[in-house]
C-alpha cells in the first residue's frame, strides 16, 4: 500500500546571528513556522531491505539525499535496538520546493522520512529520538519532526514550541539558489546581535540578520525584496533565497501575486503552528485505530 505524506517548507520569521564557534558554526536565534505548502512524499513497502527513490533529485547523488539517509540511518538505529529488521521502501517524491530556497526542503524531507518510515516500520521512537537522529544530518531537521513552530537557539537545535500568529504568505523565488556557505563565510554577515529572550524578540520588528548579504551578493534577491517591499512587510528567510511578504488574508497575497513580474516564481500558503506532516499522522493513527 503506497501512502503520501507531506513535507512541508518553513518560513524564518526572524533570524539573528548571535555569535561564532570555534568549528565554524553560527549561534542564531530564529523562529521557525511552518506553511501548509511544500513537496510530497510516497512510501511503498518492498520485499527486501534496500531503500530507492525516484525521481532523482537532480545535482544530489542518492546516497548524498537526505532521504536516503534518513531511512538507512533509521534503519541502523532499529538494527543497534534489536528491533526487528524492517523492509525496504521504494519511496518517490513530488518536488515542488526550490533548491537553495531556504525554506528546508531537503531537511523536512528527512523529518518527513524518518516520521513516517517510524510509524510504517513500527519503531516506536518518540519524536524527541527522531530528532536526535534528525539533527545528525542537519540543523533544521529536528524542528520538521517536532512539528511545532518554535523559538530555535542553538545552532538551530535548541527549539521552544511557541504559537506566533498564523498569516498568509507570497512566498517568491528570484531564480537563484544560495549556497548556505556564502552567506556564512562572508566577513561582513553580522554575527553579535545580543541574544534576546523570546518574549523580547516576539514584540520587535522581525528582521534578518543574513538578509543584507543576500541582498548585496545577489541581484535578482535585491529586486525580489524592493520589489515586494512595495505591498507589505517583506524580507529573506534562512539565508535564502526566498523572500516572503505577509498579509492578513489570502486575498490580498493571492493580489499581488497576480501582480508579479514574469522573472518572479511564487505561491501564496498559510503559516501554521502544527506541521501538515504531523497532521497526517495523527490521520493515519486514528484511521488504524479503528479499524
Amino acid at each position: 500500500m503506497t501512502l503520501f505524506w507531506p513535507s512541508p517548507a518553513k518560513l524564518n520569521l526572524f533570524l539573528y546571528i548571535t555569535g561564532q564557534r570555534a568549528n565554524g558554526y553560527h549561534n542564531l536565534q530564529t523562529l521557525f513556522q511552518f506553511v501548509d505548502y511544500g513537496d510530497s512524499l510516497a512510501f511503498t513497502p518492498r520485499d527486501d531491505d534496500k531503500i530507492t527513490l525516484s525521481p532523482s533529485v537532480e545535482g544530489v547523488p542518492d546516497e548524498q539525499n537526505l532521504i536516503i539517509r534518513a531511512a538507512k540511518l533509521l534503519q541502523a538505529r532499529m538494527a543497534q535496538q534489536g528491533l526487528p529488521s524492517p523492509c525496504g521502501m521504494d519511496i518517490q517524491i513530488e518536488k515542488r520546493l526550490p533548491m537553495g530556497g531556504g525554506l528546508g526542503g531537503g531537511s523536512s524531507n528527512a523529518a518527513t522520512t524518518l516520521v513516517a518510515l517510524n510509524l510504517l516500520w513500527n519503531c516506536h521512537f518518540s519524536d524527541s529520538e527522531l530528532a536526535e537522529l534528525g539533527v545528525t544530518l542537519g540543523a533544521d531537521v529536528p524542528v520538521f519532526v517536532m512539528g511545532h513552530a518554535a523559538f530555535a537557539e542553538g545552532i538551530g537545535e535548541v527549539l521552544q514550541p511557541v504559537s506566533p500568529e498564523e498569516k498568509w504568505y507570497l512566498v517568491a523565488h528570484p531564480g537563484v539558489s544560495i549556497p548556505t556557505p556564502a552567506i556564512f563565510g562572508d566577513p561582513e554577515l553580522i554575527r553579535d546581535t545580543p541574544k534576546r529572550s523570546i518574549d523580547v524578540l516576539l514584540h520587535t520588528t522581525y528582521t534578518n540578520d543574513c538578509e543584507p548579504i543576500a541582498r548585496k551578493r545577489f541581484c535578482e534577491v535585491e529586486q525580489l525584496v524592493s520589489w515586494l517591499l512595495e505591498y507589505a512587510p517583506s524580507r529573506l528567510t534562512g539565508t535564502g533565497a526566498c523572500v516572503f511578504a505577509e498579509f492578513d488574508t489570502e486575498e490580498s497575497a493571492n493580489e499581488v501575486l497576480s501582480k508579479a513580474p514574469a522573472w518572479i516564481n511564487g505561491f501564496v500558503a498559510r503559516g501554521v503552528n502544527v506541521s501538515p506532516l504531523h497532521k497526517t499522522r495523527a490521520e493515519l493513527m486514528r484511521a488504524a485505530a479503528k479499524a
